[in-house]
């Protein structure tokens, strides 16, 4: 058995999709899995969320890597082609693709292919990152409907620069100006994402593009995915290798960053920076050990921590350690690190094993 793994439950998976679509109703799910599915493992996710309806991935090696492990839905490359290249491998796999830029039209123009591509045109409401100013849209919409291969379908999109923040005005903003776009329009939309879905109830549009929401992780700050009805889906759990006893007064681990003030017994964990533990995260960081929380005692270093075990008796060499997952939230872990539970997901080394269940 390895030392540090991370399980995921596909059952979690498919309860979180559905937890979606109750929040969601009368949307479709494009169901994000880019960054390797947020660091749970692109294809074993894809398969275990089989009820949705197209996939979301960044890049064109992502939507290729689903599509030669047997994946038939609907793929779309959210950040779109860059090259006539490109545009040729999206046509024989078959992706959909995102449209941001005037240089994405011209490609599609110069095309010469057979395969009608669905296009997801992306209106910049306020995010200021890609996509079309609203201005923009028209022509950009004039030069798509003259295509010489017409595409398959056009659909409009945005995205939410600050749905996590409830007391917001920027995200009403957004919608006004999406809504005024597509009134009158007859196009497929799509608005939400995470924490559009969970916090805004007018955010959905005809798809909705959860990610994190599907990996059991609120996307609202200071709520648990479990207030919302959802289930993690990692279990980043590791093992103890090594038990000390350190008197009081004795420093452990680099630049001695934390002295006991007890004598005190301390478990060594596998696990460090070299895993995706990140070295940010402070003196007193949770570790849950045998159903009980245990505080972190050090620096985080490339293949171990450090935890004070002093309370826990029953601790021993092969203890098997919860890093973050049932009964230790990730959101909690990357409070402590300073950080968001995107990072500490995404973060999960290759060289940590996936177990799935």
């Amino acid at each position: 058995m390895p030392l540090i793994k991370a399980v995921i439950d596909t059952g979690a998976l498919r309860a979180n999709l559905g937890a979606v679509r109750a929040r969601a109703r009368g949307s479709k799910v494009m169901a994000i899995v880019k960054a390797n599915a947020y660091g749970h493992g692109l294809v074993m996710t894809a398969v275990g969320l089989s009820g949705a309806d197209a996939f979301g991935v960044a890049r064109l090696e992502e939507g290729i890597q689903l599509r030669e492990a047997g994946i038939t839905q609907s793929i779309v490359l959210l950040e779109g082609v860059f090259s006539a290249e490109q545009l040729l491998e999206a046509a024989i796999h078959r992706f959909g693709i995102m449209v941001h830029d005037p240089l994405q039209i011209a490609l599609l123009e110069a095309f010469t292919g057979s395969y009608r591509f669905t296009a997801w045109l992306k209106v910049d409401t306020g995010m200021n990152r890609l996509g079309l100013r609203p201005e923009e849209v028209p022509a950009a919409m004039a030069r798509l409907a003259a295509l010489r291969t017409p595409l398959e379908e056009l659909r409009l999109l945005t995205h939410l620069a600050r749905a996590d923040e409830q007391d917001s005005d920027a995200t009403a903003e957004q919608l006004r100006r999406f809504a005024a776009l597509t009134a009158g329009r007859p196009l497929a939309t799509s608005i939400g994402n995470s924490a559009g879905i969970f916090g805004w109830p007018d955010a959905a549009g005809d798809w909705v593009r959860p990610g994190l929401a599907l990996y059991g992780v609120s996307p609202l700050p200071g709520v648990t995915g479990e207030s919302l009805g959802l289930k993690p889906v990692m279990r980043l759990e590791t093992a103890v290798i090594g038990l000390r006893r350190v008197p009081k007064g004795e420093q452990v681990g680099y630049a001695g960053a934390w002295t006991a003030k007890r004598d005190s017994r301390i478990a060594i964990l596998a696990g460090g920076y070299g895993d995706g533990l990140l070295r940010s995260l402070r003196d007193g960081s949770p570790v849950l050990i045998s159903g009980k929380r245990a505080p972190l005692a050090g620096r985080v270093s490339m293949d171990m921590i450090a935890v004070d075990v002093t309370d826990l008796p029953e601790v021993h060499v092969g203890t098997r350690c919860v890093l973050w997952g049932p009964g230790l939230p990730v959101e909690q872990v990357a409070a402590a690190a300073g950080t968001i539970s995107y990072e500490m997901l995404c973060g999960v080394r290759q060289r940590v094993a996936r177990e799935v269940i």
